[in-house]
């Protein structure tokens, strides 16, 4: 099965129990490198569906001051694109088996080798590839690369997309669309934008692609209302703030745990096509 397919699988097993997948992010090596591989485990355990594998950039544009602290600490401390894509094969060797998306800025896949990238990326258990910096107009090497090796290649929407720009992206997009709920960077916030159903639908309209949502959620009633909304709720900031705690894993585990029972808050699908 490819990593296309592992992916559509998880949508469709949780579209059939009427839930929406929980998506954390990590950034790896990040408290350090044993570390994260236990805050990998964790969320397994508490319940996610998918995986975000942050892979450390000394320049993510798209983050806020949590994950850009997160990822600059993951750097210091010697975290390479080589040895996040070899932590990869250890968690698959150590029996986590949820799809893993790959999320990565293009400067140090460009600096690996596209091709080069890819092809190690699907060998250690990658199953699809975020680079947020990277527009579908702009990945003429990239994606082709992804489409032989199986893997999904997910573009990023925000609410000011243009029409031209949600269908650019519903075109050249598979697994699903990522939907930036605000303009601007990652980080928790304590409500989510108003106007968020009226962009959901504005993609709708365009794709019937799963659509998940991330930048803002932190809390379970959070994830659940997202979770009315689309098939898939992404949480980042919120969890590496946790797991960079005093109380480290448990804090990763305890949070998780409430975003998952949001997130797996049941919703008929024909309610999300509203």
């Amino acid at each position: 099965m490819s990593g296309i397919e592992r992916i559509e699988q998880v949508f469709r097993d949780l579209k059939r129990a009427e839930s929406a997948a929980f998506m954390p992010y990590h950034a790896m090596g990040y408290p350090n490198r044993q570390a994260s591989l236990e805050v990998i485990a964790a969320l397994t355990e508490a319940g996610a569906d998918l995986f975000e594998i942050g892979i450390p950039h000394s320049d993510p544009l798209a983050d806020g001051p949590t994950i850009q602290s997160a990822t600059y600490a993951a750097l210091v401390g010697g975290t390479t694109v080589a040895d996040c894509l070899q932590m990869v094969r250890e968690l698959r060797a150590q029996g986590v088996g949820k799809p893993f998306c790959a999320m990565s800025y293009y400067n140090p896949i460009l600096a690996y080798g596209e091709e080069r990238f890819v092809a190690d990326a699907a060998e250690a258990g990658i199953d699809g590839l975020i680079v947020p910096d990277l527009p579908p107009g702009e990945s003429e090497l990239l994606e082709p690369a992804c489409r032989q090796a199986g893997l999904a290649t997910i573009y990023l929407l925000a609410p000011t997309s243009t029409e031209e720009r949600i269908q650019a992206v519903t075109r050249h997009a598979t697994g699903f669309v990522y939907l930036v709920s605000v303009t601007g960077i990652t980080g928790a916030r304590e409500e989510l934008p108003s106007d968020l159903l009226g962009f959901v639908k504005r993609v709708r309209r365009h794709t019937d692609l799963p659509l998940a949502v991330g930048f803002g959620i932190s809390t379970g009633p959070q994830a659940a209302k997202v979770a009315e909304i689309v098939e898939g709720v992404i949480v980042g900031s919120a969890l590496v703030k946790a797991a960079g705690s005093a109380s480290g894993i448990a804090a990763v585990r305890t949070l998780a745990e409430e975003l998952a029972v949001g997130s797996h808050t049941a919703v008929a699908s024909d309610q999300k096509r509203q």
